[in-house]
């Protein structure tokens, strides 16, 4: 089986209100990229993957007015997916949902949220003392994670989506200040990353094949603020002790520095240049490890897409990241 997670940058902007696709020459979410251009790259991208299940990250909006479903499965069809199914889970308002896009003739998914004592469901908030003042503060999720049970080949998966808070200064009014929000940034994500292991750690006491992806918006090594935490939200999600999640990818960050794989490409508009990160990860249980081949399908560094220049060019067109696969034995 092999499973997807793709961070499609501004995917609800090729939507009109209607859910149908917008494919004209009108701009999309992406810097000098038109939405026809944009929607011809994602089927490239979507065809050359053929997952049996794609969790989408910034899929379209889901409100009184749009359906996320209506507006996948309509892209699906589009372009002959098999993956042509979708779900969602919680709602957000920040017209960027996490839905997962699955082949209905291979699994059966629908969300099941979960709760415990020390981690509520997704769509609720949580208290977390978040520095060192002893005083806890209140946390939320602004795109709460899809939980999702999946049924495949006879087995029952447990999926977890992520879009886990930016530590980007967003708005900030100079260099004191954007220090001010990046540290009150990362604090969030640390926070949303400790709630998410908390649901982790429940599901492998209770013996569950489980993965978790997604974009985490960090990584071990990926800024200077991790030094004031002494961990990314990263390493806190993969467990730091027993029981403890896999990443390949991951795991390379946190033993070198040096030719670290990246998922994600930005364009820094004062610096003239792209800055890489990677940012998207498959967690798996211990149980999903043997046998499991993850890759990234980035357009430079993986030799198969950048000796395709058509895929290459679409990888490119397509979002600022690239999507992370991974292949299971079940």
């Amino acid at each position: 089986m092999k499973l997807a997670t793709y961070n499609i940058e501004w995917f609800n902007k090729l939507f009109g209100a209607d859910g149908e696709l917008l494919d004209d020459n009108g701009w999309s979410g992406r810097r000098d990229v038109t939405r026809a251009e944009q929607i011809t790259a994602l089927g490239t991208v979507f065809k050359a993957m053929d997952a049996d299940g794609v969790m989408v990250v910034e899929a379209p909006d889901q409100s009184r007015q749009r359906d996320t479903v209506y507006a996948l499965e309509g892209f699906a069809a589009r372009f002959g997916l098999r993956a042509r199914a979708a779900a969602i889970g919680f709602a957000n308002d920040t017209q960027q949902e996490i839905a997962f896009l699955y082949d209905p003739d291979v699994m059966t998914a629908h969300h099941d949220p979960a709760q415990s004592a020390n981690a509520p469901r997704f769509d609720t908030e949580i208290r977390i003392d978040l520095d060192v003042d002893a005083q806890a503060d209140t946390v939320v999720w602004s795109k709460p994670p899809l939980e999702l049970m999946v049924e495949a080949q006879g087995k029952t998966l447990r999926l977890i989506g992520v879009h886990a808070k930016s530590k980007a200064p967003h708005g900030a009014k100079g260099p004191a200040d954007a220090m001010r929000i990046s540290i009150a940034n990362r604090r969030k994500q640390l926070a949303q990353c400790i709630w998410l292991r908390r649901r982790v750690e429940a599901h492998l006491e209770d013996g569950d094949a489980l993965l978790v992806m997604g974009d985490f918006n960090d990584g071990p090594g990926l800024d200077e603020y991790e030094k004031l935490f002494g961990r990314s939200g990263v390493e806190i999600v993969l467990g730091e002790n027993a029981p403890r999640l896999f990443d390949p990818h991951a795991a390379q960050a946190l033993t070198t520095r040096f030719a670290v794989p990246t998922t994600s490409r930005f364009w820094l508009r004062r610096e003239r240049r792209f800055l890489q990160a990677l940012l998207d990860y498959i967690m798996v249980s211990a149980d999903l490890k043997p046998g499991a081949q993850w890759r990234i399908w980035h357009p430079f560094e993986d030799v198969d897409c950048f000796n395709q220049p058509e895929l290459k060019n679409a990888l490119l067109t397509a979002s600022d990241h690239f999507p992370v696969t991974i292949e299971l034995d079940l």
